[in-house]
């Protein structure tokens, strides 16, 4: 009998470089089926189509990242004509029987409808809470605030199963998609350890500073940088630091904003952005940082989500700043120092009380290892993934 084939479609990150995305590809291949998945190139240009490690790939084109509402609608009718062309041209030359469609946004949903009338199955992986992210970004709950609850209604009621990154959010397709139990599984953003390349502390990482500060992921609009740079101005200029380096790592439509926020600010010599960098670089960034920091303030978007990088700072034995929201406690426990307000300078007194405790600081990153291998790490997260593909397609 043919193998079973799957089809992942994800619109706001490629693949590979979607870290959950592609764990899950990669595991149901392990599972024995067939995979394909459909998303944006990882450039302007790029390949439409690769295979790794068996997987088809298939890429399609999309806008430059820009910040602001309308680049983001244009980029998401982009991504929803190309998923459906991609798809219909995926399944007549190899048929599937489930689509795992992974937000934001909740469009996908318009697709799986399609091919649930050929008796295809719909996995909704539901990675953000599309509506609580745009008013964190965008500061309005106004139509098309309520247009994406609307959306997400919508995604809720015609998928199969539920793939849910944390409790929080399998409480979300309870209460706002009527879900039942037995229709949810939750799946968390556990980094795989056994994907981690080796690579030892970089020093001259350091620039000369005696501590390292790290910060990993997207530069958008909500990440919080703004935050940050205030605290490290604070630190600079009202606690007289000045042996403090921090290091922003990664892309993102709103990177060349905060860039020339901290040289209007004059932290230049104290800020580092580094954009994207390849993956062995990131892994001496992150062997080589003394603390780790999500800057993000506390709102409904992060109070009920679970941030990747949270779970990357522990996989590698970093202590970690971050305001206080009820997931992040659960991700990271005493892994962590939770500040209970939205207060840069708060923020920045736990980075420097931090950073002047190393033996707090070592007993913070072993517990967050631990956590990771013992409880949150990928190794144990795709077991629950392999029941939800057993629910979907044995049922």
């Amino acid at each position: 009998m043919k193998n079973r084939h799957i089809l992942f479609i994800v619109e706001n990150n490629p693949a590979p470089p979607d870290a959950r995305v592609w764990n899950e590809a990669l595991a149901a291949r392990e599972f024995g089926y067939e995979v394909s998945v459909i998303g944006p190139r990882d450039n302007l240009r790029g390949d439409n189509r690769r295979v790794i490690k068996d997987i088809q790939i298939y890429r399609h084109p999309r806008p430059r990242e820009r910040s602001g509402k309308f680049p983001l609608i244009l980029e998401y009718l982009n991504a929803a004509f190309w998923e459906l062309l991609l798809s219909i041209r995926v399944y007549l030359n190899n048929p599937f029987q489930v689509i795992h469609g992974a937000n934001p946004p909740d469009h996908i949903f318009l697709i799986a409808i399609l091919f649930k009338l050929t008796g295809v199955k719909y996995i909704f992986d539901h990675h953000d809470i599309t509506p609580e992210n745009y008013a964190a970004k965008f500061g309005s709950k106004g139509i098309i605030y309520r247009l994406l609850l609307i959306m997400e209604w919508l995604t809720f009621k015609s998928a199969n199963l539920v793939v849910s990154t944390n409790e929080s959010y399998a409480n979300i397709a309870k209460e706002r998609g009527g879900k039942q139990e037995k229709d949810i599984i939750v799946v968390r953003n556990g980094p795989d350890l056994s994907r981690i390349p080796s690579a030892g502390p970089n020093p001259k990482l350091r620039e000369g500073f005696q501590y390292l500060v790290g910060y990993v992921g997207v530069i958008g609009q909500q990440e919080g940088i703004e935050n940050l740079l205030t605290a490290v101005r604070y630190i600079v200029e009202e606690k007289k630091r000045n042996d403090i380096k921090f290091i922003i790592v990664g892309p993102g439509p709103h990177l060349n904003a905060v860039r020339n926020q901290a040289k209007e600010m004059q932290l230049d010599r104290y800020v580092k952005f580094t954009g994207y960098i390849p993956k062995k670089e990131l892994v001496e960034v992150l062997t080589t940082a003394d603390v780790c920091i999500n800057p993000e303030y506390a709102n409904e978007f992060t109070d009920k989500s679970t941030m990747i990088k949270v779970m990357e700072y522990m996989a590698f034995g970093k202590p970690i700043i971050q305001f206080y929201t009820k997931e992040g406690e659960v991700t990271a426990g005493e892994a962590a120092i939770y500040i209970r307000e939205n207060n840069a300078a708060k923020f920045a007194d736990a980075i420097i009380d931090l950073l002047d405790d190393p033996a707090r600081r070592k007993k913070m990153g072993e517990i967050g290892k631990y956590r990771i291998s013992e409880m949150f790490g990928w190794a144990i997260q795709k077991q629950h993934l392999r029941e939800a593909y057993n629910r979907v397609l044995h049922e």
